[in-house]
């Protein structure tokens, strides 16, 4: 077995600290600093963008408040299920792991043995279950279920948890087609009049310097947006070699990661973060986008190596995509967003985000070194927890599910781009009502020769 990896949530098993409550990021900027004049430029007061201040500024304190006990579940034990259902118990005092589920018995077996090294929870065998209909069983046993298994299962798998009531997160992306975003558009709108918390995943936006920035375009920093460009050029993923006790589809599932109907391809499965920032960070529509992209050095699946996407937004905003998962090339995963007077960069050389004026001079940067006097937890992948199981406890539920829908739909929009050769609108791509997923998935022979690499203009 083949096992690459590149920087993943998983690597704060080893390096997060969690502690008690700290200060609350409030619609200051607290934890930001403005550079000094005649050091820096002076920053200058620009009209707000109003589209943007209706966005809920979410809670990333140490830890979630106390409350009653709250009851969680996974369904989906990879690594990135584990590591989230770890993340979970770090976030908050008084939480309880209750029920695991997956299609495979090493998985989930191999989950249970982490949350017991990790966060020192037993998880009661009779509350294991394995197979494709896990998911139900766990979702009758928790206040939270946590959603984590190959994304072409997550509409199915979130319609059954607000049909039961239970608060949820959905790791992104949440859908890889169609189908499955409108089902989620859909079943959205229950778990609004159900008052259920939903949390998606998209972790930059419980990222303390990421709202800090956000804060300042909103306040009209930049002034209004005009352009960006958005990146997640890496290394080579993981992939599995099959093994002969396999079937179809149990290789597929276990190498999931390269299969375009279980992941979506990597512009829908890791790059939809970098998108939604934009989709974010601008409040804009997006109309259409034209791309390409190719496969030249992976091993296993159906999917490409790279994509280029040109997205059209609203007045007349571009926005240019480009993700790459080949070792031994440049890499950047960053984001960048051009405004009539200034620009924002995610990352500035390693040192967190900044804003410019179009000359290049640095009238706002984010302040780690605070952070770090301020804070004692850190890590996006806990906050998000932070902010859900306080939403939770104070009766203040959010649903993330409709911008995460949309950022999946649009990088499906660029995929299909990619995949036809063809330029793809907004309105079109919705009434293609594409559907991924089986009827009813069984661990057996498929048919392979369906699973083929696209090629532009056939």
């Amino acid at each position: 077995m083949k096992h690459k990896t590149s920087l993943s949530r998983r690597q704060f098993l080893s390096t997060a600290t969690v502690a008690g409550a700290g200060a609350l990021v409030a619609g200051g900027s607290v934890l930001s600093s403005s550079c000094k004049a005649g050091e820096e430029a002076k920053p200058q007061k620009h009209p707000p963008i109003e589209r943007l201040k209706a966005w809920r500024i979410p809670t990333l304190t140490d830890k979630a408040v106390d409350g009653k006990e709250i009851k969680v579940g996974l369904v989906g034990c990879g690594g990135q299920g584990t590591g989230d259902l770890i993340s979970f118990t770090r976030a908050a005092d008084g939480v309880k792991v209750v029920a695991l589920g997956d299609v495979f018995r090493d998985r989930l077996d191999s989950a249970k043995q982490q949350v017991k090294e990790h966060a020192g929870q037993d998880v009661p065998e009779e509350n294991c279950f394995v197979g494709f209909d896990a998911y139900k069983k766990v979702i009758d046993l928790v206040d939270v279920v946590l959603l984590i298994t190959p994304p072409v299962f997550r509409p199915l798998h979130f319609e059954a948890a607000v049909q039961a009531g239970k608060h949820i997160f959905m790791e992104k992306p949440i859908c890889v087609d169609v189908a499955g975003a409108l089902k989620l558009l859909a079943v959205s709108k229950i778990a609004d009049t159900k008052k259920l918390c939903v949390c998606t995943g998209t972790q930059r936006r419980h990222e303390r310097q990421y709202v800090e920035a956000y804060k300042q375009i909103s306040d009209g920093a930049i002034g209004e947006i005009t352009g960006g460009a958005v990146y997640w050029n890496g290394g080579q993923l993981w992939y599995r070699e099959r093994q002969k006790e396999w079937s179809d589809m149990e290789w597929m599932i276990r190498d999931w990661v390269n299969w375009c109907w279980l992941s979506g391809d990597h512009i829908v499965e890791q790059h939809v973060h970098n998108l939604d920032v934009f989709n974010w960070f601008s409040g804009l529509k997006p109309v259409a986008g034209t791309g390409f992209g190719a496969r030249q050095r992976r091993v296993t699946g159906d999917q490409y190596d790279m994509f280029s996407i040109d997205y059209e937004y609203e007045n007349g905003v571009h926005l240019h995509s480009m993700c790459r998962q080949i070792d031994g090339c440049a890499g950047n995963v960053s984001e960048y967003v051009r405004g009539t007077h200034g620009y924002w960069l995610s990352d500035e050389a390693n040192k967190g985000g900044v804003i410019k004026d179009l000359a290049g001079n640095a009238i706002w940067k984010w302040d780690h070194d605070k952070e770090k006097q301020e804070f004692k937890q850190r890590n996006p992948y806990v906050l998000e927890f932070v902010d859900m199981i306080t939403a939770i406890r104070e009766n203040k539920p959010f649903n993330e599910t409709e911008g995460t829908a949309n950022s999946s739909l649009l990088a499906v929009l660029g995929r299909e781009s990619a995949y036809t050769g063809q330029r793809i609108t907004w309105e079109d791509i919705k009434k293609t009502n594409m559907d991924l997923l089986p009827q009813d998935p069984k661990l057996e022979k498929q048919d392979m020769s369906k699973f083929v690499v696209p090629v532009p203009g056939k």
